[in-house]
């Protein structure tokens, strides 16, 4: 039993102490930041996934945008038929059969015939305002007329402004005025990745515009179609009559012209090339506004760095691209630059092979200045050289080519080969022109390490260990050193013809 004031107030509020409600507070605050960042995780993920440029849910819209600028190119060619009329039989004046194998396609049998042939490919026009149109070299290559015919089915005569056969590109001019063009812009394909998603929209098989899509299965890829192959490789399905057509990013923006397709049935197999658009829209520019291409040129011979060719030359590695030879009045000879020596860099950007260094040339200006930084002797030293220009340098070597061919003589073995001491008694047996100085190989033994390496008789030896020879005693001396030093194996500089290239052999076979 209780008394009234002694029972308990229910309507009292229990109050925590300083310390429990401070621990409730850190323990909310961490609730709040472990939420926080979640939604930050997701929101990164998904900004990722907007990002990566998943499949999207239907082309339709895009290729609607970007059909009216691409064209179906047709061209005539007048061809002579060298034949006539064909094998058809001569039947005498009067002969019952005579009419009919005239009207069948016996008419002038006895003159040359003459008919036009027609070719079907792609085209895009790039900017509305001039009607300037871009297309494949070899869709044009060799047509008397060339018309450009729309989506809606206009056709309008075009005019040839300039081709590459080098990239395998043209570009044709319309009226602008005859019709309301539509443009594509260009993209920048260097900012494509292998797994994006592309569409191409071309003329396959003369079928009309059509649509196709696809992925970058790969990038830089050489089909030896040209010095700058640097191909897109796609999957979107590419046929005949695509030639000079758009491949397009998701953005709308040409980042490849499709050029060629691996097939052996002629029909698409999933593997697709395009010439990519940092290197088209270059070209593009210089054929719009000189109506040629007007390529770089540093005037040297040059060939990769395999691994017996970098011991000999002393390089921890395969980087870079050897000088097999240089151009006497070319702009690497002015500046100092010898064979034998190796390109490093190439204004401030690393070269590993050849047709790497081909591009970086090619697509720089004329008459600028670029520094190369390059391995000689066991040293980097840097040069700068004015670059030429590659157009009228091989104008110039083709009126100077000499068809001159050596044959054989013969003076000592060295190595698997027969060398000779260049004479004036064997200039005359070889008929050697009066350029040629210095050793020359007679004879390389079948199944030696020289035949292996393709030396064959004729050849001239300029340089054995970066050192020049001008006689079979100095290459030997050349070769007596690098077995000195053990080297494994030995540098040869030598030329065929206007071509030159290092070779390295082992000094096992000597």
């Amino acid at each position: 039993m209780y008394t009234p004031h002694e029972q308990p107030d229910r309507t009292q509020r229990v109050i925590p102490s300083k310390s429990e409600a401070e621990a409730k507070t850190q323990q909310f605050n961490r609730v709040m930041i472990v939420l926080m960042a979640l939604a930050l995780l997701f929101g990164t993920f998904f900004s990722f996934q907007a990002a990566a440029r998943g499949a999207p849910d239907s082309f339709a819209d895009l290729a609607e945008r970007l059909s009216p600028a691409v064209v179906n190119i047709s061209t005539t060619q007048i061809v002579k038929n060298e034949r006539g009329g064909g094998n058809f039989p001569q039947f005498p004046p009067g002969h019952p059969f005579e009419d009919f194998f005239k009207d069948f396609g016996g008419k002038d049998r006895k003159g040359k015939k003459e008919r036009k042939a027609t070719s079907l490919g792609s085209g895009f026009v790039i900017d509305a305002d001039a009607g300037h149109v871009v297309t494949n070299n070899h869709v044009i290559d060799g047509a008397d007329e060339i018309f450009v015919v729309f989506q809606d089915g206009e056709k309008l005569s075009a005019e040839l402004v300039g081709t590459d056969p080098k990239t395998d590109l043209a570009v044709l001019k319309i009226d602008a005025k005859e019709k309301d063009l539509k443009e594509v812009p260009w993209g920048n394909s260097n900012k494509s990745r292998v797994g994006d998603w592309v569409m191409a929209i071309g003329n396959p098989f003369g079928l009309g515009g059509t649509v196709t899509a696809g992925i970058i299965s790969a990038r830089g890829r050489d089909i030896r179609s040209g010095p700058y192959d640097d191909y897109i490789q796609t999957d979107a399905s590419i046929n005949k009559g695509n030639s000079g057509g758009p491949l397009f990013n998701m953005d709308g923006q040409v980042i490849g012209i499709n050029t060629a397709i691996f097939s052996q049935s002629g029909g698409s197999i999933g593997i697709g090339f395009a010439v990519p658009s940092t290197l088209a829209r270059n070209v593009v520019g210089q054929l719009i506004k000189y109506g040629q291409t007007r390529r770089g040129w540093l005037g040297v011979v040059i060939q990769n760095v395999t691994e017996e060719l970098s011991e000999g030359l002393g390089l921890d590695n395969t980087d870079g691209v050897l000088v097999a030879g240089v151009e006497e009045t070319g702009p690497a000879a002015k500046s100092g630059i010898k064979a034998g020596d190796v390109i490093l860099e190439f204004n401030g950007e690393d070269v590993s092979e050849t047709r790497e260094l081909s591009r970086l040339v090619a697509e720089s200006d004329v008459g600028s200045e670029v520094e190369l930084e390059l391995w000689r002797n066991g040293k980097r030293i840097t040069k700068t050289v004015e670059l030429g220009e590659l157009e009228k340098a091989e104008t110039q070597l083709a009126s100077t080519r000499s068809d001159a061919k050596p044959s054989k003589a013969t003076i000592s073995e060295v190595m698997g080969m027969r060398l000779a001491t260049v004479t004036p008694k064997i200039r005359q047996q070889l008929k050697l022109s009066e350029e040629v100085e210095g050793v020359v190989v007679v004879a390389v033994e079948d199944g030696s390490e020289a035949s292996e390496k393709d030396i064959r008789p004729g050849d001239q030896i300029l340089e054995v260990q970066l050192k020049p020879v001008a006689s079979v005693s100095e290459v030997k001396k050349s070769l007596d050193k690098a077995l000195e030093t053990e080297r494994k194996s030995v540098l040869m500089l030598i030329k065929r013809g206007l071509s030159s290239r290092f070779v390295a052999l082992s000094t096992q076979d000597k």
